[in-house]
């Protein structure tokens, strides 16, 4: 097995204080979270329902599991009676149905909104000018069954790191600006999750405060 103890522990030392970890476990087998399991991990990120759906099953119930794909609307009813945070809204509609089927299995179902900055046209998410016009409508202040915690977003595939840096930069500032808009003295809106295992160390530095990584930890993907 790759030396998921040592890496967890090792990323676990170079995060700052305050930093939450997300170990995004997607392609790897159950008997490499168990191993993060037993070293106390217990959040975890996958991207596909189906997947997700199975290591639920197999896997201890204490386990808080982040959504952190893109997620198609009618797949959203097979996660919400379990998942713990859906960190890939790009679309009111998306948000919407959440809000509808959480409302049928009676909970309340953290996200973050998904924010693209990145020069890269195959990445999903909302342009910062998208993000303010879903607030500015206001129609998710009445879904009682959603409750938007931050924003989620990843940089550039590229060595640029000044390029990367710039970008966390910019979700930092539109976080704040939004945190002072739409939700002051909101305690729950505090999630600026960006950062994976090439530029985390990037990303802590420009705000971030959950970081989701996963081949630092568990390796290239088994399947």
């Amino acid at each position: 097995m790759y030396d998921v103890v040592k890496n967890l522990e090792e990323v676990l030392a170079s995060l700052p204080p305050g930093v939450q970890l997300v170990a995004i476990s997607k392609y790897h087998p159950k008997e490499y979270i168990e191993a993060a399991y037993a070293k106390g991990q217990r959040l975890f990120g996958e991207s596909h329902e189906q997947e997700l759906r199975q290591k639920h099953i197999d896997l201890p119930k204490d386990i808080r599991w982040h959504f952190i794909g893109h997620l198609q609307t009618n797949k959203a009813k097979y996660i919400v009676p379990y998942v713990s945070m859906i960190e890939a809204v790009d679309s009111l509609k998306l948000l919407q149905e959440i809000n509808k089927q959480a409302a049928k299995v009676g909970r309340t179902i953290d996200v973050l909104l998904e924010l693209h900055i990145a020069q890269e046209d195959t990445k999903y998410g909302m342009t910062p000018d998208e993000v303010c016009r879903l607030l500015d409508d206001e129609e998710w202040r009445q879904m009682e069954n959603v409750r938007i915690c931050g924003l989620m977003m990843m940089a550039s595939n590229i060595d640029d790191r000044q390029q990367i840096a710039r970008e966390f930069a910019t979700a930092n500032k539109l976080f704040n600006d939004i945190k002072a808009k739409y939700f002051k003295g909101d305690e729950y809106f505090r999630c600026k999750s960006w950062g994976m295992s090439d530029d985390y160390d990037i990303a802590c530095a420009e705000g971030s405060n959950m970081v989701r990584i996963g081949t630092k930890i568990f390796g290239p993907r088994i399947y």
